[in-house]
């Protein structure tokens, strides 16, 4: 596998970092209550006093815990493995790798701008800068002349296609409609004491573009089509698990999110679940060892 010296110590400390950052979030209580805080916007919040997230809101402290599982549960133990299995010349373990991977860049690129500062702000800046370099490394690691030639004749372009499809046009339609309104009103959107909308931000800057680009160059047989689909995928599956966790774990905590994202989103997690296994299922053996 190209880079794998480098990716041999990057991955790692990748897994101890999120260890660290994940099990504080979840374990780690500092004693306090929620109470009601009024921003210079002028709107009122419940901040949730307690753990490590003591200055989010409630909400906020709610998501960031549900990430905060997933991560330990089922985000670091697939970095792992996918890192042992691609390291012995898998192309599945590489593709599931470079997905996770891109999963811990998403997570600690929001949580080093969007969570409230803590005693682990340098911890999630170390484990942006090191999951975005690990990225980098995983993509640059395929061989993509060969790499359509790795998949199976059967593979379901289409529909793998059509939900890239799907997902980004409903983060599109989903955000705008969060946007667009307040700002032809001249107002602001629901900020949840945030300075602005950072996920939305990147959401519609990266996870959107790539979901119809990937759909698009797939459809095209391109091999960044191959690439690119596996990539926001199998990245899709873990994001889709942390975010669905993430709702379920608002409402036990009285904050529901509203059921025209909720439910919509726990419906194509559970397509990308399907289409990641249809996915791997049509990687052909002999292409476990292309570019190792």
């Amino acid at each position: 596998m190209k880079h794998k010296a480098a990716l041999g110590w990057l991955i790692p400390v990748i897994a101890l970092l999120a260890l660290v950052a994940a099990g504080m979030g979840l374990f780690y209580h500092a004693p306090g209550d929620t109470f009601e805080f009024t921003n210079h916007r002028g709107e009122t919040v419940t901040i949730n006093g307690r753990g490590l997230y003591y200055y989010d809101t409630v909400s906020s402290a709610a998501q960031q815990q549900a990430n905060d599982l997933i991560t330990l549960v089922v985000a670091v133990p697939a970095l792992l493995i996918s890192a042992w299995l691609a390291f012995r010349g898998s192309l599945r373990g590489r593709l599931v790798l470079t997905g996770t991977v891109g999963f811990f860049l998403y997570t600690y690129m929001s949580m080093s701008m969007l969570t409230s500062y803590n005693s682990l702000f340098l911890v999630y800046v170390a484990l942006f800068g090191l999951s975005l370099y690990a990225f980098i490394l995983s993509m640059l690691s395929f061989d993509l002349k060969s790499l359509p030639g790795s998949f199976s004749p059967r593979l379901p372009r289409g529909w793998l296609a059509g939900l890239m499809f799907v997902l980004g046009g409903f983060l599109f339609l989903a955000w705008m409609g969060r946007i667009v309104p307040p700002l032809l009103q001249h107002g602001v959107p629901v900020l949840d004491n945030t300075t602005t909308l950072v996920i939305q931000a990147m959401d519609l800057a990266l996870i959107v573009p790539l979901a119809i680009l990937s759909g698009v160059l797939l459809l095209r047989r391109s091999p960044w089509g191959y690439l690119l689909i596996s990539v926001a995928l199998l990245k899709g599956v873990t994001l889709g698990l942390a975010v669905s966790t993430m709702s379920i774990n608002m409402m036990l905590k009285g904050v529901p999110e509203s059921p025209t994202i909720m439910i919509p989103f726990l419906v194509m997690t559970a397509a990308s679940v399907v289409m990641a296994i249809v996915l791997l299922v049509n990687v052909e053996s002999r292409g476990e060892a292309v570019g190792s």
